[in-house]
């Protein structure tokens, strides 16, 4: 498969950051610590340079895993090209999974197989957005029952009764066919989620877009006018905040 130029030049320079082995004098620790700061920066490329030998050298490490799977979730943001978003996006999955059967009681790993999933959907059939629909709930039901903290995962949770809320009539019939029911979905429980994000992290502003969003969807125009603005006006901390920010500007122009 050929790759677009850009997505050429970072996987290169992944290959000549990541050494095949730990340095005598680097133990994981110290990578695991310099992949955090990459990561807080949102240098996907730089991070996994040091993830990936420290895998290597303790493949059953979970925050190793989680942090790979991480990475390629955020170079599967900055592909362009489709099938490339999507070998990226099975990669960060296939570690998000390695890390659900090394510690199947932690709710990160769980929110991580969740949200591997939620990035690859829009790019699926519709059919397999139904079957990852079905998937993003499992995962995702189980790492608020372990930890109800993490507002990431109500953040997932309220997408998906968002989305499923707002079926048309064949993904109605598939989503029969994929639950074998119509999924209880809600754009009132969908609120109740985001209200739960926001209550957990009031400073993450995809929290506040996505409540918008729904009260848009819902006809709440004032209501969602007032989070879509709270959120375009936060700055942007996180991977998902530009694009999100896109999606609530073309919201709110849609409600004047």
């Amino acid at each position: 498969m050929k790759l677009h130029r850009p997505l050429l030049t970072l996987c290169s320079l992944v290959c000549l950051l990541s050494p095949c082995t730990i340095k005598a004098d680097e133990s994981i620790d110290s990578l695991v610590q310099q992949a955090a700061v990459f990561d807080q920066n949102l240098q996907a490329a730089e991070a996994l340079a040091c993830y990936l030998p420290a895998e290597k050298a303790d493949p059953n490490n979970v925050t190793v895993l989680l942090g790979i799977a991480r990475q390629y979730r955020h170079l599967m943001a900055d592909a362009s090209d489709p099938e490339e978003k999507i070998r990226l996006g099975k990669l960060g999955h296939s570690y998000a999974l390695r890390a659900v059967s090394l510690a199947p009681n932690e709710a990160e790993t769980h929110l991580s197989v969740a949200i591997s999933h939620a990035k690859m959907s829009p790019l699926l059939d519709n059919k397999e957005k139904m079957e990852a629909s079905s998937q993003i709930k499992t995962s995702v039901d189980r790492s608020i029952a372990l930890d109800p903290t993490k507002d990431l995962a109500w953040h997932v949770l309220g997408c998906w009764h968002q989305r499923l809320a707002d079926l048309g009539v064949v993904k109605r019939t598939l989503a029969r066919i994929v639950y074998g029911k119509l999924p209880d979905a809600s754009n009132e429980e969908a609120v109740q989620c985001f209200k739960k994000a926001i209550e957990l992290d009031p400073n993450r502003l995809i929290h506040h877009i996505e409540l918008g969003r729904t009260y848009a969807q819902m006809g709440m125009v004032p209501e969602a006018k007032e989070c879509l603005k709270k959120g375009l006006s936060m700055p942007n901390k996180g991977k998902d905040d530009p694009e999100m920010k896109k999606r609530g500007l073309e919201t709110l122009v849609g409600l004047e």
